[in-house]
């Protein structure tokens, strides 16, 4: 976006794109979107298959070989002529099929775009196309929408915007409805936009559309993706030098034998033209482009069966002389998915995979009702740390989910914001509150272990700030759980985040893929120097990289 929206307050952004916090009208929306446009990635010019075949014949090396083929023909070897075309034939059908297969991989990302928005038009809330988007358009967004476009955030709510497709960032970003006065701020820093393709994970928000389609920052992404890159790869400078080389050795040596023979008289001009051109077809090496295109058509199939997509044969050869590589690493090195890894509990810090819980635990309970995720035919979807907890309790045989939020309905709730770093729901006479392991110990004057509930000391404080420490240290994303008893009359509030009985801690990491430790070995057995892109934490990057 050329213009800094991030630094503008809501009534700026508004004023600028000549809008109101009600929305547009039906006529003006028509208006606006004859002039930008429908709000999805443009399709990109598909070249046919018969051009992608006719443009496989541009090598030097093919022409080349063309040329032998009709002249070996004319000739009268018919023979040789009809296996230099089938070797021409076969080059450029590898090819075409290739890069079709790769097109209709990147053609995929242009089917992220969420189907329908809830917008506000003529004052009223409609339900639309995201495709009829413009600019100006208020929106009104809640946990599992998908952003159709990039907007400016006119109110949120406990907003939390998942961005690890666009940004890297494996944790929710939480967002605010304020300017930001920086004058050049990342992208990940944004917070007061949000941006097309990414998820909502928690709270709600209204907001006002800023750009569509090609526009936005993941439009600008398919865009690089549909530019064809012209770069020439070494194999295909060598293959054009040696093409060059043996066309201007073949015609010196071809004409020095025609001259010679035609001055000194041993042959006939005609027999002479024959010798030499049978000459020049036997000195082409028609073999080199079948056994090129072969090779690299085997290479790329072999990727293929790993997942990598290539989209021309030639970039196969490239990768050789890769000296360095440079991997992002949320969903990259990393599966992009929190899983609960240790819990500290009745004074005791375990692996995740060897703590059962029993349904009625308050630990259990914390960690499953201080939750907003929700189950969806899809799956559940939430804010990952949230999953991450459920997906821990949904791998134990027998739990259920269902049956426990069943038995302990919630009866209000204090949702999580930024001050204060906690969330707290109330179920019945329960209390129960998770959040920044910190403040829950400020509010916590009691622990429980081994179902006996006592007074927090000063020498327990300590260890439990010295188990903190240490699941940080290994860049684990810890969180406290507390809980506490209600009197029949007492009303959830902030004053009642008081006095809490503290249950346990867990610590949390978006962890690696099984593949990349094997890969990364590979990679440095081979020369290559791997590196490790990231936004987050120093501490958090290197546990990755140790582990």
């Amino acid at each position: 976006m050329a213009l800094k929206y991030y630094q503008l307050d809501a009534a700026q952004v508004l004023a600028q794109l000549h809008t109101q916090k009600t929305g547009l009208s039906q006529t003006e929306a028509a208006t606006r979107l004859q002039a930008t446009g429908p709000n999805k990635l443009s399709d990109h010019k598909q070249t046919s298959l018969l051009t992608k075949f006719i443009l496989q014949f541009k090598d030097l090396m093919i022409i080349i070989l063309m040329i032998a083929a009709f002249v070996a023909l004319l000739a009268g070897e018919g023979s040789d002529a009809i296996i230099i075309f089938l070797v021409i034939i076969l080059n450029a059908v590898f090819g075409v099929f290739q890069e079709a297969k790769a097109e209709n991989a990147i053609a995929a990302l242009q089917k992220m775009t969420t189907p329908r928005s809830r917008v506000l038009r003529d004052q009223t809330v409609q339900v639309i196309d995201s495709e009829d988007l413009v600019p100006g358009d208020v929106v009104l967004l809640e946990a599992g929408d998908i952003i159709p476009a990039d907007v400016y955030f006119l109110e949120a709510n406990a907003l939390k915007v998942e961005e690890a497709a666009l940004t890297g960032e494996s944790v929710p970003v939480e967002k605010q409805a304020s300017p930001l006065p920086a004058k050049d701020i990342p992208l990940a820093e944004q917070t007061n936009l949000g941006f097309m393709n990414t998820n909502v994970t928690y709270g709600t928000a209204q907001a006002v559309v800023v750009e569509t389609g090609m526009a936005t920052q993941v439009g600008q992404i398919a865009k690089m993706l549909t530019e064809v890159d012209q770069t020439v790869t070494p194999l295909q400078k060598n293959i054009s030098h040696l093409s060059k080389v043996l066309s201007v050795l073949i015609l010196v040596i071809a004409a020095f034998i025609f001259a010679f023979g035609t001055l000194t008289g041993r042959e006939s001009p005609l027999d002479m033209l024959l010798t030499a051109i049978s000459l020049a077809v036997a000195a082409i090496p028609e073999g080199l482009p079948a056994i090129v295109t072969i090779t690299l058509a085997l290479g790329t199939q072999k990727m293929a069966k790993k997942h990598a997509l290539i989209r021309k044969l030639p970039a196969v050869e490239t990768l050789g002389a890769t000296q360095i590589i440079a991997s992002d690493k949320t969903g990259t090195l990393t599966q992009n998915k929190m899983t609960v890894e240790q819990f500290y509990t009745d004074g005791q810090l375990k692996p995740a995979a060897q703590l059962k819980f029993q349904a009625d635990s308050k630990l259990a309970l914390a960690m499953l009702l201080a939750n907003d995720s929700q189950q969806t035919p899809t799956g559940l979807v939430g804010d990952p740390t949230e999953t991450a907890l459920i997906q821990h309790f949904l791998g134990q045989t027998g739990f259920d989910w269902d049956k426990v939020c069943a038995a302990y309905p919630r009866t209000a709730s204090l949702p999580f914001d930024s001050d204060r770093k906690l969330m707290s729901v109330q179920t019945g006479e329960l209390l129960l509150t998770k959040g920044a392991p910190d403040e829950l110990l400020r509010r916590a004057n009691f622990i429980e272990e081994a179902g006996q509930v006592t007074p927090l000391t000063k020498a327990k404080r300590q260890e439990l700030a010295k188990v903190n420490k240490q699941l940080a240290d290994q860049a684990l994303r810890v969180l406290g759980f507390a809980y506490k008893k209600l009197a029949p009359a007492d009303q959830l509030n902030l004053e009642a985040e008081q006095d809490l009985i503290f249950v346990g801690l867990i610590g949390m990491i978006d962890p690696e893929r099984p593949e990349v430790k094997a890969a990364v070995a590979e990679a440095k057995q081979a020369g290559i120097r791997p590196l490790m892109i990231t936004g987050d934490h120093m501490d958090t990057a290197r546990a990755i990289a140790i582990r």
